[in-house]
């Protein structure tokens, strides 16, 4: 039998070493993206992040399209998906039923096991088409002609594009930031709540100045987990997104593309060069892209517990 000692020190040994190999690991995907995507970045430099042109023919490639598309899609995912689902865990904790809750949290959490490729071929077939038919041709007959709103909704009925993909980006991270927001919401203390509905407050007045202020670190990191979930989808992205690489209009109905999509249908076929450089180079952007989103909200958590001592 090992001493208690000894079986300390291996543990410490073991946890520290899994940290260093996480931080290893972190810094060896960083480099090799940049070794890779080197010749790219000596031709284009920043440039290649403000340029809209994509040709393989002429051997000339800029990365704004796919930026611009991964950045909608997803910022459109969580204008959908933040408040569904807070609505999910309000109901969930505060207001269902009992007989409810357990069969409507786990319909909930099953849709986080669908294949994103299914969530594509589905919103390719069947949810494109009732998106094109019934919003996007009465939105046209009625904003046509209308400045800016008119060519915010322009393009061809087929049910692709920018919104298409967010829609459906926004039903896959539902179920992650609503498992998410109902299991901090249920591990606020009922003394607080029942203190606060002893005073006359309502259910909503309860959620939003006893439970989120208690919560609001948890609800944040949901919500930055659905954000990442976004940002690296693929499957889904590529079916619905149109795989277009234009920036003629800001329509969320035009087809165009993003930097997962580019990578999942360009990569195989790229030629050592260019081409592939400036793949790598995508895949690097968004690297950075996630990098950038988890620390500023690591800052804003910081900001949010300094304003809750200077108040306390």
């Amino acid at each position: 039998m090992m001493s208690g000692r000894l079986a300390d020190r291996l543990f410490g040994v073991l946890a520290r070493s899994a940290a260093i190999l996480t931080l290893v690991l972190l810094v060896a995907i960083m480099g090799s993206l940049i070794v890779g995507a080197w010749p790219a970045i000596h031709q284009y430099g920043l440039g290649f992040l403000t340029s809209s042109v994509w040709d393989p023919v002429q051997d000339q490639y800029g990365g704004l399209v796919m930026i611009y598309g991964t950045l909608a899609t997803s910022a459109i995912a969580l204008l959908i998906a933040v408040p569904v689902s807070f609505g999910i865990a309000l109901f969930l904790t505060e207001l269902s039923p009992a007989w409810l809750k357990r069969p409507l949290g786990t319909a909930i959490e099953l849709l986080a096991a669908v294949p994103s490729i299914v969530y594509g071929m589905w919103g390719l077939m069947v949810f494109g088409p009732v998106l094109a038919t019934y919003v996007q041709q009465p939105l046209q007959s009625l904003l046509t002609g209308v400045p800016y709103l008119g060519a915010f909704v322009s393009g061809p009925p087929v049910g692709i594009g920018i919104l298409s993909a967010g829609i459906i980006l926004a039903i896959m991270i539902i179920p992650f930031i609503a498992s998410v927001m109902r299991d901090v919401f249920e591990v606020t203390p009922a003394l607080l709540k029942e203190s606060a509905y002893g005073l006359g407050s309502t259910t909503w007045e309860v959620v939003w100045k006893v439970v989120l202020p208690y919560t609001k670190t948890g609800v944040l990191g949901g919500v930055m987990l659905g954000l990442g979930r976004a940002l690296g989808e693929t499957m889904a992205v590529t079916f619905v997104i149109g795989n277009m690489n234009q920036l003629n209009s800001l329509s969320v109905f035009e087809a165009a593309n993003s930097i997962t999509s580019a990578l999942a249908n360009e990569f195989a076929e790229a030629g050592e060069g260019l081409h592939q450089a400036s793949l790598i180079y995508l895949g690097l952007v968004l690297f950075f892209i996630t990098f950038v989103v988890l620390a500023m909200s690591k800052l804003l958590l910081n900001r949010l517990q300094k304003n809750e001592g200077a108040r306390s």
